[in-house]
C-alpha cells in the first residue's frame, strides 16, 4: 500500500499592508555626557542644536598621510552637557506618552558605548529622575481620575486583554487582600523608598490635556532583561530553596494573532500610581545583572526592557460602568529599552564570564546594525531582502515596530573623552544610518459610537441627587437603594392639620382631626392590604424561586461533575503542554547552539576564504613580478651574451694576429739561423779545397745574400730531439734533449790581411752551442728563445 505524500504546512499569510501607508523616519537624538575631569582631552564639539563635530585626538593618525579628518554628524536634536532631564523628557518622551494615551505604540531605546550615560538617561538619580519615572508620572497624572478599579482589566496570557464584571473583579480583590504575601499598593501616607522618593519634584510634574474622559484606563508594567541572548523575567517571584537554589528560567518569544511579538509567561503587574510602578521597577532593577569593569564601575551586562501597557475601554451609555465588549478594548504599549554598551575587551580586560557577556552584547548590537542596514537598503533600493530579526532576541522582540507600525526614537549617548574616539565614531555611523530607516506612522483607532460626555452627565446626576437628599434631611452620602430613603420617598400619607384644642367640647377641630385620622387609617389599611398581597405574591415567588434554585443546584452539581472531569483533562493537557514546552525549550537551546556553531564556522569560512583570496592575489603578484624579472633577465643575458661574443671574437682575432706575427718572427729567426749554419758549413768546405790545390789562383768570392739563401735551401740541417708540453694558458712549450755544435768561419777571413800567421784561422772559429734543456719556448701569450752567448 502506497503511503500518501504529506503536504507541507502552508505558510500563514502575513498582514496585508496598504501601499498608501505614510511613514516617518526613526527619530535619533544625541546626548553628550560631561567629561569626568577638566584636564581630559575632548574629541566632540557641539556646533549647533542639531550638529556635532568629531575630531581625532592628538597622536592618532586617521589616514595614510598622518593627518586626521574632522567629520560632522547631524541629528534631530543634540543635547549638550548642560541639558537637564526635564528638557530631554519634554522633547523626546512626552510625545510618546501622548501617543500612548491615544492608543499608539512607541519604542524608545538608548544606544552608546559603555560608560556613556545610558542608564542615567533612562533611570536617573535622586533629584534628577530619568525618562522612565517621568513617563510614569505624566501617565498617572493624566489618567488618574479615570482609572478603572483593580482587576477589571485582566491579561489573557496571549498578549491580549479581557474585561471582568464588577463581581468578579471584587472577588479578585478580596482574594488578593486575603493573601498576606502580596504587597499592597503604597499610599501617599506611607514612607516611600528613599532610592526613588526624590526622583521628580512637584514643580516638574506634568500632564496631558488631551484625554478621553468617557473611557476607563488601567496600566500594566513588565520588566525583562536579555542576558547572553536569553530572556529572563525580573518580576518573577520564584520560590527560594536554600538547599538547592534553582537558576531563573528563561522565557521564549511568541507571536499573537495580530503578528506582534511578546514574551510568553512574562509577569504583568497592574499598578495604580507612580510610586507603585516605580517600586515594581526598582524590584526588578535590583535583580538585573551588573558588573565592575575597567571602564565602568556599574556596567550593565544585559539589555533591559521595561514595558508600560495601557488598556482602555469606553463607558456604557449611562456612564457608570465599563462597556462589556472585548472588541472595544484598546491596548497600547511603550517599551523603554536600556541597551548594554558596546565595549572592546582590549580596553576592559574582560575574562571568563565578563568576556562571554561582552561577546554576546557586541553580537546583539551588530545584529541590530545589520537589520537597520537591510531595512534601509530595502526601502531605498526597492529590494526585498530578508531582515535577520531572528539572529538576536533584541531585534526579534521589536520586529513588529519596524515591520508594523509605531513611533521609534533612539537616544545616542556619547562620552566626549579622547579614549572613546574610535568606538564613538562607529556609534555615529550607526546613528547616521538609522535616521534613514522609515517606520509606518501609527493610525488612529476608531471611536466608539456612543455619545460623548457620558461620564460628565452621570456625575452631574449624582451631584443633583445628593443635593436633593440633603434638602430632605438625609446625608449626602446616602445611596438611592437605601430602604429608609425608599420609604421616605414612597410614603405619601396626608399631613396632619395645624390645630389647637382649647375646649373638650370643640365641635370643629375634633371632627376635622377625626376625619383626617380616619383617612390616614384607611390609607394605612389599604397599604397593609397591599403589603399583604405583595408579601403573599413575594412568598409564592420565593417558593417558586426556591424550586428553581433547587433545580439549578442539581444542574449545577451535574455541571460541576462535568467541570471536574474537564479539569482533569485540562490538567493532563497542561502536563503534556509543559512537557512539550520543555522539549521545545531544549530544541530551541540546541538550535541556538547549532546556530552559534554555524555562525562561528561561517565566520571561520569567511576569514579563511578571505585569507585564501589574499594569498592568491599575493601569489599572482609574485608570479607576475617573477615573469617580469625573467623577461628582464633574459634581455640582460641576451645583451651580455652578444656583448661578450663580440668581445671574445675581437680578442680571438687579436690573439690570432699576434700569434701569427710571433710565428712569422720565429720562422724568420729560424730561417736566419739555418742560413747562418748553411753558410758556415759551405765556407768551411771552400777553405779546405783551396789549401789542397796549393793556391790555384781563384780569388775568394764575396758572399751574397742570394748565395747564402740558396745554400740554406740546399743544405738540410740535422734534426734536433725534444719534448713538447702544454701550458696553462693553452699554448705549447718545447724542451730540447739533444745538443748540436755549430762551427762557423767568417768567409772574409781569407781575403783579409792576417796580422798573424795562417795558423790563426783556426782560432777565428766560433763554437755555437744550443744546450738542453732550454732551447726555445713558445706559449699562447708570446714566444721566447734563450741563446747561449758566443
Amino acid at each position: 500500500m502506497q503511503r500518501p505524500n504529506k503536504g507541507k504546512t502552508p505558510r500563514r499569510p502575513g498582514p496585508k499592508k496598504a501601499s498608501h501607508i505614510e511613514k516617518d523616519p526613526v527619530g535619533v537624538y544625541c546626548r553628550i555626557r560631561p567629561l569626568g575631569a577638566e584636564n581630559e582631552e575632548c574629541c566632540i564639539e557641539m556646533i549647533s542644536s542639531s550638529t556635532i563635530q568629531l575630531h581625532a585626538p592628538d597622536g592618532l593618525k586617521a589616514n595614510r598621510n598622518g593627518e586626521y579628518k574632522e567629520t560632522q554628524y547631524s541629528f534631530k536634536k543634540v543635547f549638550g552637557i548642560n541639558t537637564t532631564q526635564m528638557e530631554l523628557f519634554g522633547d523626546v518622551s512626552k510625545p510618546l506618552i501622548e501617543d500612548l494615551i491615544h492608543c499608539k505604540n512607541g519604542l524608545l531605546f538608548t544606544y552608546g558605548v559603555t560608560g556613556s550615560g545610558k542608564t542615567f538617561t533612562m533611570t536617573g538619580s535622586p533629584g534628577e529622575g530619568g525618562l522612565l519615572p517621568r513617563c510614569l508620572d505624566m501617565l498617572f497624572n493624566t489618567i488618574g481620575p479615570f482609572q478603572a478599579k483593580r482587576f477589571v482589566f485582566k491579561p489573557d496570557e496571549k498578549n491580549g486583554m479581557e474585561i471582568q464584571g464588577q463581581v468578579d473583579a471584587l472577588l479578585e480583590r478580596q482574594k488578593r487582600d486575603s493573601q498576606p504575601s502580596v504587597p499592597r499598593t503604597p499610599s501617599s501616607r506611607q514612607r516611600a523608598d528613599p532610592e526613588f522618593a526624590d526622583m521628580i519634584s512637584t514643580e516638574e510634574a506634568c500632564k496631558s490635556d488631551h484625554v478621553d474622559e468617557d473611557c476607563c484606563y488601567s496600566v500594566f508594567v513588565s520588566y525583562i532583561e536579555i542576558y547572553n541572548n536569553y530572556i529572563f523575567d525580573l518580576l518573577e517571584d520564584a520560590a527560594f530553596d536554600p538547599i538547592r537554589p534553582k537558576p531563573p528560567q528563561s522565557k521564549i518569544l511568541r507571536e499573537d494573532q495580530n503578528h506582534n511579538m511578546y514574551v510568553a509567561g512574562c509577569t504583568e503587574v497592574e499598578v495604580k500610581s507612580t510610586e507603585e510602578a516605580f517600586e515594581i521597577f526598582w524590584k526588578g532593577q535590583k535583580k538585573r545583572r551588573i558588573a565592575n569593569t575597567e571602564l565602568n564601575r556599574e556596567s550593565s551586562r544585559s539589555h533591559s526592557v521595561f514595558t508600560v501597557k495601557l488598556a482602555q475601554a469606553p463607558l456604557d451609555a449611562d456612564g457608570d460602568h465599563i462597556l462589556q465588549d472585548k472588541n472595544q478594548v484598546s491596548v497600547s504599549q511603550l517599551c523603554l529599552v536600556d541597551l548594554a554598551g558596546s565595549e572592546r575587551t582590549s580596553r576592559t580586560r574582560a575574562e571568563g564570564n565578563r568576556l562571554r557577556e561582552a561577546g554576546n552584547i557586541n553580537q546583539s548590537l551588530m545584529t541590530l546594525r545589520t537589520c537597520m542596514e537591510v531595512l534601509r537598503e530595502n526601502q531605498m533600493c526597492g529590494t526585498n531582502k530578508m531582515v535577520p530579526y531572528r539572529d538576536s532576541k533584541v531585534t526579534h522582540l521589536f520586529k513588529n515596530y519596524f515591520d508594523g507600525e509605531g513611533k521609534v526614537r533612539m537616544i545616542v549617548c556619547v562620552n566626549p573623552k579622547a579614549d572613546d574616539y574610535e568606538e564613538t565614531m562607529l556609534v555615529m555611523r550607526f546613528a547616521e544610518m538609522t535616521q534613514e530607516v522609515e517606520v509606518a506612522r501609527p493610525i488612529d483607532r476608531p471611536i466608539c459610537g456612543l455619545a460623548a460626555g457620558r461620564r460628565h452627565r452621570a456625575r452631574a446626576f449624582k451631584d443633583e441627587l445628593s443635593q436633593r437628599l440633603e434638602e430632605r434631611g438625609r446625608p449626602s452620602s446616602a445611596l438611592v437603594d437605601d430602604p429608609a430613603v425608599m420609604i421616605q420617598l414612597v410614603e405619601s400619607l396626608p399631613a396632619l392639620p395645624h390645630c389647637e384644642l382649647l375646649d373638650p367640647a370643640d365641635d370643629q377641630s375634633l371632627p376635622r382631626l377625626i376625619e383626617i385620622l380616619e383617612r390616614r387609617l384607611r390609607v394605612r389599611q389599604m397599604m397593609a392590604e397591599q403589603f399583604d398581597k405583595t408579601a403573599t405574591t413575594l412568598r409564592s415567588m420565593v417558593q417558586q424561586f426556591d424550586g428553581q434554585l433547587n433545580a439549578k443546584e442539581t444542574f449545577l452539581q451535574d455541571q460541576r461533575c462535568k467541570l471536574s472531569e474537564k479539569e482533569k483533562i485540562i490538567i493532563s493537557q497542561k502536563t503534556e503542554l509543559e512537557r512539550l514546552e520543555k522539549k521545545s525549550k531544549t530544541l530551541e537551546y540546541k538550535v541556538d547552539i547549532l546556530q552559534k556553531t554555524t555562525d562561528m564556522y561561517e565566520q571561520d569560512k569567511r576569514s579563511l576564504r578571505h585569507e585564501l583570496e589574499t594569498r592568491e592575489q599575493r601569489l599572482q603578484r609574485e608570479q607576475a613580478e617573477r615573469r617580469r624579472m625573467e623577461q628582464r633577465m633574459q634581455g640582460m643575458v641576451t645583451d651580455t651574451k652578444l656583448k661578450w661574443e663580440k668581445e671574445c671574437e675581437r680578442r680571438v682575432n687579436a690573439k690570432q694576429l699576434e700569434m701569427q706575427n710571433k710565428l712569422w718572427v720565429k720562422d724568420e729567426k729560424l730561417k736566419q739561423l739555418k742560413a747562418i749554419v748553411s753558410e758556415s758549413s759551405s765556407s768551411a768546405g771552400a777553405a779546405g779545397g783551396g789549401g789542397g790545390g796549393g793556391g790555384g789562383g781563384f780569388p775568394p768570392e764575396r758572399p751574397s745574400r742570394e748565395k747564402d739563401h740558396n745554400m740554406a735551401r740546399s743544405t738540410s740541417p740535422s734534426p734536433l730531439h725534444g719534448n713538447v708540453f702544454k701550458t696553462r694558458g693553452g699554448g705549447q712549450a718545447v724542451q730540447f734533449t739533444d745538443i748540436e755544435t755549430l762551427k762557423q768561419q767568417c768567409p772574409l777571413a781569407s781575403g783579409r790581411k792576417r796580422r798573424s800567421g795562417s795558423g790563426e784561422g783556426a782560432s777565428q772559429t766560433e763554437d755555437v752551442e744550443n744546450r738542453a734543456p732550454v732551447a726555445s719556448t713558445s706559449s699562447a701569450f708570446g714566444y721566447q728563445k734563450r741563446r747561449k752567448p758566443y
